[in-house]
């Protein structure tokens, strides 16, 4: 049986202030995964089926419905993020594929020159739970963080792969230097790995992935409303000094479409009007302020 921790701070969560007095922390989080998607045209085995629909392409084949739809994100999408976030002052957090870096450098490198962080999102966008060994992601690893730092300037110091990390890949992420992980959807903060990493968790039913889900958002105003509802909540338990995070997360070919970007705009205004009340934040600067704050913080507070 696995060694999962289902405990985590229980009723003794940390009492953290953010840096403006706020107990609220949001991330923005916008996906860079164009160019670094599986695709047979750049020599994968085989082509992402998941798009704005199931794709109908044999397996082996070229799939250039499925380039052309990731492409929109970084030809057209990517603008709009960039424009609306400065338009609402909002600082995010890039997820960025190396390969997707490697072939749009100077994409990743508009990002970061507009305040951004750059966080690896590794080499491929694929789950790192398929690598065979540790050798072969640790290498993975290495060329993406490479790939950004070449493109950016910045070097990378936060991660988050696709569905699930591996068994060793914290371990591989502390030796390369890295500072945080999001590959966490288990608290709404923080929290100290054994690795020595600190744990961003991350929030997947905020996140715009759902419009291709079945189970998902089909209207913009819904996803709008969606957020709404997490902001509320957690605003009215922070009034009993509860503190929390909050990550939405965003992609250039999803949301970066014309009507689903109405909610982006929404989502953004909305979170700039609530200054004060919420830190908008980077997560590096969320990583940071928690290890400054709680240095010898654990993933549970009470010994069983």
């Amino acid at each position: 049986m696995s060694d999962r921790d289902l405990i985590g701070y229980a009723d003794q969560p940390p009492d953290i202030v953010w840096p403006n007095g706020a107990r609220l922390a949001v991330s923005v989080v916008v996906n860079f995964e164009e160019g670094a998607e599986i695709q047979v045209g750049d020599g994968d085995p085989t082509s992402e089926r998941v798009g704005e629909v199931l794709s109908v392409v044999p397996e082996c084949r070229r799939d250039q419905g499925q380039e052309q739809i990731f492409a929109y994100g970084t030809r057209v999408g990517l603008w709009r993020f960039l424009k609306a976030l400065k338009d609402t002052q909002t600082p995010a957090t890039f997820y960025m594929c190396g390969r997707a870096v490697e072939r749009s450098p100077q994409l990743a490198r508009a990002i970061v020159e507009a305040g951004h962080e750059a966080a690896c999102h590794g080499w491929l966008w694929r789950p790192n739970a398929d690598f065979p060994d540790a050798l072969t992601e640790r290498v993975d690893l290495k060329r993406a963080t490479d790939a950004i730092q070449t493109a950016t300037g910045q070097r990378p110091l936060g991660f988050f792969c696709r569905g699930s990390e591996s068994d060793w890949s914290r371990e591989i992420l502390a030796d390369a230097g890295y500072f945080y992980t999001s590959n966490a959807f288990d608290d709404d903060l923080p929290y100290l790995d054994e690795s020595g990493l600190i744990v961003v968790p991350y929030n997947l039913d905020t996140n715009d992935m759902k419009f291709f889900h079945p189970n998902g958002f089909t209207r913009s105003g819904e996803f709008v409303e969606y957020i709404r509802d997490a902001v509320v909540q957690l605003l009215a338990e922070a009034k009993s000094g509860k503190s929390s995070t909050l990550s939405i997360g965003l992609h250039l070919r999803i949301t970066g479409r014309p009507a689903r970007f109405r909610a982006v705009t929404e989502i953004l205004e909305y979170l700039a009007s609530l200054e004060g009340q919420i830190w908008r934040a980077r997560r590096i600067d969320i990583a940071r302020h928690f290890a400054a704050g709680f240095p010898v913080a654990t993933t549970s507070l009470i010994q069983q």
